[in-house]
This record gives structure tokens, sequence and C-alpha cells, in this order.
């Protein structure tokens, strides 16, 4: 048996007429750029999401761009967020000329650790941006809390937990705005890149209109300098389709997740934790396992792929080092990305597959203990 991290044929199989009559619209209406169906979709995420805007963009990593200028976010200012994250997040701070400033995370969910965010607040701090990791919600009341007190923005980085909640409210929709991405594998996946940002605020929504397209609002006058940042017709008439599936596929992703945790009770890892008051949408399913990379290479002679979410935590890439941090400032996220492993998680996973993969890991195990 051979079992992907993800299995995106699947999904379109079971939604092919639906996709390609929406693909047929668009190739027949002809408007493949900020056409009918990015409106569309962009009223209809705001209403799925209860706020009153969503601005469809390129890319993840152009929403947290567009929205971080739309807050006001210049040079020299101190960025707030979490080094266990995809790189896109602290790229999208330096494209502004802002520092990303890095504080540790919660050893049990993996994101952000609200506690440790004050000792990190200065004169130039400009807002915090954290990231939902793999699925579950950051603790936003007191990040919020420590926002208002301070007079800082927030940005919420949902690229992967589109869906998700904290609290019974959607994710994305608590801070100035919420940012994610529509890449092929996530929850809410175009089938190529794109992107939306979320906010109840107008001149935060206008000010990304602007610079989504050139900073024009009529073709050939230019308020600022811009970005081509638009999200195309074709993927917002797939993302429409898809959009009505979320809730089933993420609460599919919970079902396997509990039936994961469940069947692997007892065994020598560590498998994810959900705060009783989130809705954890599950976009990775990741345990943490001594003996890491020898486990994968386990599991890959078994079929079972499995993927490293992050081996090595945003400041001490390469690209990052010239902030100055090492492994000792940051030793919850240096540890977790030392053991970290996500299995397959799709909701299109059937039984014996989740058994399989249990049965691969659970072996393993055995072997290593020989």
């Amino acid at each position: 048996m051979k079992i992907g991290m993800v299995n995106l044929k699947r999904q379109y199989q079971n939604i092919k007429n639906d996709i390609d009559n929406a693909v047929h619209g668009v190739l027949n209406n002809c408007h493949f750029i900020l056409g009918p169906d990015v409106a569309l979709l962009e009223s209809e995420i705001a209403q799925y999401l209860n706020v009153n805007y969503a601005v469809g963009v390129a890319s993840g990593t152009g929403a947290l761009h567009l929205a971080l200028l739309a807050c006001g976010i210049g040079a020299g200012d101190e960025i707030i967020t979490t080094p266990f994250t995809f790189i896109a997040t602290c790229e999208a701070i330096t494209y502004c000329r802002a520092v990303p400033v890095f504080v540790d995370i919660d050893p049990k969910t993996f994101n952000i650790d609200p506690g440790k965010i004050k000792q990190k607040i200065t004169k130039r701090t400009k807002a915090i941006l954290p990231v939902h990791m793999y699925g579950q919600a950051a603790e936003m009341d007191p990040i919020l809390e420590i926002a208002r007190k301070h007079k800082i923005k927030v940005i919420e980085d949902v690229a992967q937990a589109f869906g998700g909640e904290y609290k019974h409210k959607k994710l994305g929709t608590f801070g100035d705005a919420g940012c994610t991405s529509f890449f092929p594998s996530k929850n809410l996946g175009g089938y190529g890149d794109g992107g939306m940002i979320f906010t109840n605020k107008k001149e935060i929504a206008e000010k990304v209109k602007l610079l989504r397209v050139h900073g024009s609002k009529e073709k050939y006058d230019h308020e600022l300098v811009g970005y081509n940042s638009r999200l195309d017709s074709l993927q917002a008439a797939i993302l429409r389709v898809k959009l009505k599936f979320l809730d089933q596929w993420n609460n599919m992703r919970a079902t396997h997740a509990a039936r994961l945790n469940k069947l692997f009770s007892g065994c020598n890892i560590t498998t994810p934790y959900s705060e009783p008051y989130n809705n954890h949408v599950y976009h990775l399913y990741a345990i943490l396992i001594n003996n890491r990379d020898k486990c994968q290479e386990f599991l890959k002679k078994k079929g079972i792929a499995s993927a490293i979410h992050y081996p090595i935590p945003a400041p001490l890439q390469k690209s990052f080092e010239h902030l100055g941090y090492s492994s000792a400032d940051l030793p919850v996220s240096y540890e977790i990305s030392q053991k970290t492993l996500s299995l397959p998680m799709f909701p299109e996973l059937n039984e014996e597959e989740v058994n399989y993969i249990v049965e691969g890991v659970k072996g393993f195990l055995s072997a290593s203990s020989v």
C-alpha cells in the first residue's frame, strides 16, 4: 500500500463535475483576472467568516505582505511572531523592511507562547503576527489583551487553519486582519497559488485593493507604488466549489485525527494536542517521536509518506542569521523541530489507510526498541 501526504486526485474525482463546470464557466466568459468569480468568492468567504471584507490576492505570502503594509507597517518596525512557522511568515515582514522579533512556542500547541510576548515589547513594536500552526488556534485572548494595552496591531496567519475556531469564533477574524493561503494542499486549496485577506476595517480592505493592482483604482491612475498580486478567476471559481465542502472536509480530518490518537494510545510518541475550546482542523497531523529521521526512512520503505514541518526554525535559517538568534534563545522551538513528524492527513483517507499508518509507526517503535 502507498499513502501520500495528501491525495488531490482522489478529492478531485469526488467533485469532478462541479469543478469542471466551474472551470468551463470561466473559460466561456473569459474574465480571467479579478473577474466575477473573484468578487463572488470574496463575498462568500466574508459571509463564511462573518467579517465585513475579504480581498483575494495572488498567494498567502502576498496576503501577509499586503496586510502588513495596509496596517501601516514600515521600515524599522518590529513585528513579534513565532519562530516555528513556514518562512513566508517572516519573509512578509522583511518585505516591509520591518524586523521580525521571535518569541518561543508553547510545547503543547506549537503556537506562540503569549506569556513570553510581553518581554519582547519595545517602543518599536507595531504588531503581533500569530500563526495558527498545524490547524490549531493560537491563544488569541491574551494576545489581543497585550495588543490593546500597547496599542499595536494583530495580523493572523491562518494559512494552516482556515475554517478553524477559537472559542466558537472563526480564525482570522480576531485581529486587525487575517490572511490565508490557497496553496493546493491547504484545507481550502486551489489548483495553483492564491491567497486572501479578511478584515472588518474598511480602510485596510481598501488599501489592500489598491496595493494588489499596482496602486491603482482606475486604469493608468496610480495613487501609490503597488504590486501585481491578484487572485485569478480560475482559482476563485475552483475555490467557490470547494468552500461548500470545507466544513465537511475539516470534520473528516478531525475524525481521522481522533482515530489516530486512539490507536496511538500507549505508544512512545506524543500525538497532537487540542485545547477543548478550539476547533482544530488538522491541516497537519504531526507527532513527536525520537529518532524521527530513522522513523521517516522506515515509513518510506512501507510506502507511507511523511514530512517534517519544520526542521529548522525560521530565525536559524541562513536567510535570517543576521538577526543573531541561536537554538538556546528558542529552546522549545528547537527541540520540537528535531522531533516533529507529519503523517498523512487528508479528508479522503479511509479506515484501512489509517490503520496502516498506525501499524507503520508502531512497527518502527517495536523495531527500534529491540
